[in-house]
Parts: C-alpha cells; structure tokens; sequence
C-alpha cells in the first residue's frame, strides 16, 4: 500500500513539474510570440472589415438607391433589327443593318471537354448577330484524339449549316488558356474583328447575348471591358456548390459591382465577357506568366486608362466543380495566381504614369493586398490557429471586437446580399475557414514563387450528366478507403490539433470557444475524409 501511495505522490509530483514547466515555458515563450500573432491579426481583420463594409456601401447604395445601373452611367442604344443571325440565315438576309454591326469574334478555348462541347460550341452558334459579321473560334488543346475528334465533327456539322466557325489546334498546349487565346488572335481573320467575347467550355450565353453587351463599347469608346454574370445549373446538386454559389454570387454582388461603379475597374473574370480588340493589343495581349491571365490582362488594360463596365443583369449559364478534388484545384488556380501576379505587377503599378494615384492605391492595396492577401492568411491563421491556441493560454486574451464584432460584420454583409441563403451562414464560415488553408499555401506560393506556382489543373466538368450521375444528399460519403487520393492529411491534422484545443478548453480552460472549435474540427474532418462534394471518378487504379 506504502509503495502505491508513493507511486501516486510521486506522478502527482512529476505531473505537477510538467505543469510548472509548461507555464514557465508558456510564460516566457509561448504567451509573447501569440501576443504579437493577436495583434497583427486584429491588424488585417480592421483592414478586411474596412474594406468589406466599403464594397458592400458601394455597391448597395449605387446600384439600390442610387440606381446607377450601366444604362444609366453609359450609352446605350440597341443594334439595329438583324435580318439575319448567326444561326445560318443567308448572308444577304443578314446584310440589311449588318454594315451597322461590328465584327465579332467569340472565342471557346477547351481542353479535353467531352460532356460540355456541344453546349457551349451550339450555344455560341445560337447568338443573335449577322451571320457575315460574327465568327466562332473553337480553340481545342485536346489531348485525347477521340475527343478532338468528336469536337472538330461538331465545328464541321455547324459550318454545313452555313455558321462561320473556325476549328483551331496548335502543336502543344504551351501556356495554357493563355496560349490558346494569344494563338487565336494571331490569325488574320481574328486581328480584323472589333470586339471579342470569351466563353469557357461549360458557359452557354443566351441568343441576344451581343446585343445587350456590344452597344455598351460601340457607344463608349472608352470601355474595354463588357462583363456579365454568371449563373450556376448545378448549384443545388450538393451543399459544396450551395456554399460557393453564396460566395460567387457575393463576389459578382459587391466586389465587381463597386469596382464598376467607384473605379471602372474590376478583375475579368476570363468568361463571359466581351472585349474590345484594340484594348487587348494596346494592353500586350495576352500573357502566361501566371494562372490568371485574365487579371493580368485587365490590370495591364487598367494602366492603359481603359475603363471596364459590368453588367449584372445579363447572365451566363455556367457549371461549379462539385467535387472537392476539383474545387481545391480551382481555388489554387485563382489564389495562387492572384498573389503572384501582385508580385509581378506592383513595381510596374507603382511606375505607372497613366492613372492617378488613387487608382494605383486601389489596385496595390484594395484590389491586390487586402483581398488577394490578407483574406486568406487572415481566416486560416487567425480563426484556426491563433484563437484556438489562446484558450490554452490563459497569459492572452483576444478583445471582444476582434473576436466577435468583426467575424459578425463580415458575416451580416456577406448575409445582407444573399438573403435566401441566410439558413446556411454558419455552414458556409465553417466551410470558407477550411479552405483557407488551402487558399493560404497557395497564395504563399504565388508570393513566394515556389514549386507549384505554375500549376494548371484544368476543373472537371459534367455538363448534361451533372444531374443523372451527381443525385447526391447534401453530405455524401465518398467511401476514402476506396481512394487514398480523396484523403487529405493537412486538414484531418488541423482537425486533430483543434481538438486538443477544445478538449483543453472544456475540460481545463475558461470554456468560452469550445464549441466555435468543435464544430470547426468537425468541418475539416469531414473535408479531410472527401465527406463534402460529389463523387467524381477516382485516377487511382
């Protein structure tokens, strides 16, 4: 009994000096160097909620209140009645008016896009326009042969019906989009067209497309940039494509609608937009040197002075990723992209002389440095680590404005815009602060320029099969053991580390965050076992 006693008295003792020393440690250590992540943390989310609540005014007061809709702002008058439209009336049929008509080119790049060919290729042949003064380009980086087949029958089954349309390959898929597009223009019959609209292989514009977007940059010679909306078929197929509806619908909502109302400018979104051609050559074309040619043409066309118009109210059917597997690459192109372009394009901003300084403000701290940057360190690092962390260092506290006040801003203005989806708020916090990591390492790599700084992984698609082979409940198991690739050990350790962090809080600490850490384990734990999305086809044998 004596021995037992002693045993006992002396784990107690040995317990008691672990804890000593922990505190010591956490004390001198730990408790300074988490001081210091707190307050630069509060630092980024004054300066995130700043800019939110700007956008968010903006937008809202010009567009609801202020009704400083694009007719308003711009001319516009509508194209003369066609005689003939791009569907393959004859070519006199469409003349009547057609001198009034700009040529237009309507660019499909595509790569290896079996289910989705023939809606966007028959879509683009459906626009309304003189058949003499509008040519579709299909560029085809295909690897597959059988696919590049199936598509160049499908140009050959529209040219028989009297459509222009132009099937285009290269030799190698050098520079991605970017390439496909830059190659497209080299041609002689592109370099004669006025304007240019753009359409990834899963966007289907509706027939009268042209005409609400071109009047905008025949009577404006000042805008290069015509944007339109997306709109998603598939945004009810499982909850990951409700969440980024919320999240593209807020993007398309606020950020695009205040950069057109306050300053002209917005980032192109790569599809579903009309360019004017000029624009394009006196910007440098198009460039490969990041992922995102798109921003990198419409920030180079910025410093040129030339103005961009987004137009809400034209929408453009288009497909979301609805496995986690493609949304991840997705997500990786864009941030990765972004923060790399800002690494390459901020001297260049700086040394501009042809706008103003308060554009070069806007695009170097707004545009780049605050949504491109601070956004997805801020959520990782702040709502995931730093606040996890503290509840097991009692030495800091987090004030209740950084803590409460800021995250509910954030999260009314985002709620505020999407009013239908206000049930899913909390779903979609959850959901955003797993994927902030992800966002995280890719943004660090873009600013860093390491090793996966130029990967392209192009985002799978469905199109007419989305329904018939995706019938998913909101959470579907994707049975992991089936595929070790759908496993993903970054967020199930994160998951594991919070907790521990909110084991301690409940069990030893004040239990104030608890449960907020609880619940956010629980959603990287169902990210990290591929328990959100689809099931989409496994590459593993």
């Amino acid at each position: 009994m004596e021995g037992l006693w002693g045993r006992a008295l002396a784990s107690a003792a040995s317990g008691g000096r672990v804890a000593a020393a922990w505190a010591a440690v956490r004390a001198r250590a730990v408790a300074p160097a988490l001081e210091a992540a707190v307050w630069v943390c509060l630092a980024m989310s004054v300066m995130l909620v700043l800019e939110v609540c700007y956008m968010s005014v903006v937008s809202f007061v010009a567009v609801k209140l202020l009704r400083r809709v694009p007719e308003r702002r711009y001319k516009w008058e509508p194209m003369p009645s066609v005689g003939g439209t791009g569907g393959g009336k004859d070519e006199e049929e469409a003349v009547p008016g057609g001198e009034a008509f700009p040529l237009v080119l309507v660019q499909i790049p595509m790569y290896n896009e079996r289910e989705v060919y023939k809606l966007s290729i028959g879509a683009a042949c459906a626009l309304t326009w003189p058949s003499n003064r509008i040519i579709i380009q299909v560029l085809d980086d295909s690897t597959d042969p059988f696919i590049k087949e199936l598509v160049e029958l499908e140009c050959k089954d529209w040219a028989s019906k009297k459509i222009n349309i132009k099937y285009e390959i290269r030799g190698s898929r050098k520079g991605y989009k970017a390439g496909a597009l830059m190659k497209g223009m080299e041609h002689s019959y592109a370099q004669e067209c006025d304007f240019v609209a753009i359409f990834d292989a899963d966007f289907q514009p509706e027939p009268d497309f042209l005409l609400r977007t071109v009047p905008f940059l025949v009577h404006n010679p000042k805008i290069a940039l015509v944007q339109t909306r997306w709109e998603f078929v598939n945004y009810d197929v499982c909850l990951m494509t409700r969440i980024q509806k919320m999240s593209l619908d807020y993007h398309f909502k606020v950020e695009q609608e205040s950069g057109s109302s306050m300053h002209a400018f917005f980032g192109f979104n790569g599809t579903a937009g009309v360019w004017r051609v000029s624009a394009i050559s006196e910007a440098g074309g198009w460039k490969d040197r990041t992922t995102v040619e798109d921003m990198d043409l419409a920030v180079r066309a910025s410093l040129k002075g030339w103005q961009f118009l987004y137009v809400g109210d034209i929408r453009v059917k288009s497909e979301l990723p609805s496995t986690l597997k493609a949304y991840r690459h997705q997500q990786h192109r864009w941030t990765c992209g972004a923060t790399n372009l800002f690494r390459k394009m901020a001297p260049d901003i700086v040394r501009s002389k042809g706008v103003s300084v308060w554009m070069k403000f806007h695009l170097l701290y707004s545009f780049f440095f605050v949504r491109r940057v601070i956004a997805p360190i801020l959520t990782f690092l702040f709502y995931c680590i730093v606040i996890p962390l503290s509840v097991m260092v009692p030495e800091v506290s987090i004030p209740v404005w950084g803590m409460f006040y800021i995250p509910t801003a954030i999260t009314i203005m985002n709620a505020i815009r999407n009013p239908w989806s206000i049930h899913m708020v909390p779903i979609w916090i959850l959901f955003e602060n797993v994927m902030s990591m992800h966002r995280m390492r890719a943004a660090l790599t873009g600013l860093l320029e390491t090793m996966y700084v130029d990967e392209w992984v192009v985002t799978q698609k469905l199109g007419d099969h989305v329904r018939e082979k995706l019938e998913v409940p909101l959470l579907t198991p994707v049975k992991p053991t089936e595929c070790v690739e759908r496993i993903y050990v970054p967020e199930v350790l994160v998951a594991f580390y919070l907790l521990v962090c909110a084991s301690y809080d409940f069990v030893l600490g004040a239990g104030r965050y608890y449960l907020y850490i609880f619940l956010q384990a629980f959603a990287f734990l169902l990210l990290g076992f591929g328990f959100v999305g689809t099931a989409g086809p496994c590459s593993c044998p």
